[in-house]
């Protein structure tokens, strides 16, 4: 089974490499207004746009940033004379999924229109500095940012794990280690195959004094993302810090206020 729609969405990848040429006014609003036709739960997200390709990951002419913003229903609910007392974590993961949600749109309508993409995540370093260069109001937080443009490059779709350990059907599953090497499998042998650690001269180093083992032969994903959760970001302090900062602060109890 197969359509435009479903190749496009099959053979995703990230393009780090874009060539020189500069979308219209007319692509970049088309890329708004599709993803402003995400589906969402209260529009509760916002896009940012810069243009100065120079200062962008990979030299990509467009740059936009993702956020989860209640700014704006503060403003209109001001008008209506009420004020928001909904808690900031509900308000904060109904922004987190409108973010998610348009993100994705503005990724399919780029692929509709010959461009590639990128996504960067955020942690609260990044936060922080956005918050800075756009001049944030409360309640505007950076969820996620992403490159566009025209592809100079045309690498393989990355792998994905195999469909009984993502798709589970009327309860979730107790996996057996025959499953869980299988995965693993998939995961290492496809990215290692690619040579994707070994051409981007990558492997994160080992801390608390842990001996390396690995070399560009045996680093695959597992053992990438193992040591990215696996050794950083212990406390949550400083991210919800930048929360609270953005305007969610979402342990405090607005009942009792």
């Amino acid at each position: 089974m197969t359509n435009p729609i479903l190749e496009s969405l099959l053979n995703r990848k990230s393009i780090r490499k874009y060539t020189d040429q500069v979308p219209t006014d007319e692509v970049v609003q088309t890329l708004a207004r599709a993803a402003q036709q995400a589906p969402f739960a209260t529009q509760s997200c916002s896009l940012l746009l810069t243009r100065r390709r120079e200062k962008h990951p990979f030299r990509a002419p467009l740059f936009f940033t993702i956020c989860a913003d209640h700014h704006r229903l503060g403003l209109i609910m001001a008008k209506r004379n009420w004020r928001i007392v909904t808690n900031d974590a509900m308000l904060f993961f109904y922004g987190l999924q409108d973010a998610c949600l348009m993100a994705e749109n503005l990724v399919v309508a780029a692929e509709s229109l010959g461009m590639g993409s990128c996504f960067i995540g955020q942690d609260e370093a990044s936060i922080k500095r956005l918050r800075k260069q756009y001049k944030l109001p409360p309640r505007v937080l950076p969820v996620v940012q992403l490159t566009v443009g025209y592809p100079a490059e045309d690498p393989p779709p990355r792998p994905r794990y195999p469909l009984d350990f993502f798709l589970f059907e009327d309860v979730y599953p107790e996996f057996t280690d025959e499953q869980i090497e299988r995965a693993m499998a998939v995961m290492d042998d496809g990215y290692m195959g690619q040579d994707y650690y070994r051409k981007a001269r990558l492997i994160l180093p080992l801390e608390g004094g842990r001996e390396e083992t690995f070399t560009h032969d045996t680093y695959g994903w597992t053992e990438h993302i193992s040591r990215k959760w696996g050794q950083w970001h212990a406390s949550p302090a400083a991210l919800l810090q930048q929360f609270a900062e953005c305007g969610f602060d979402i342990a405090r109890d607005r009942s009792a206020t």
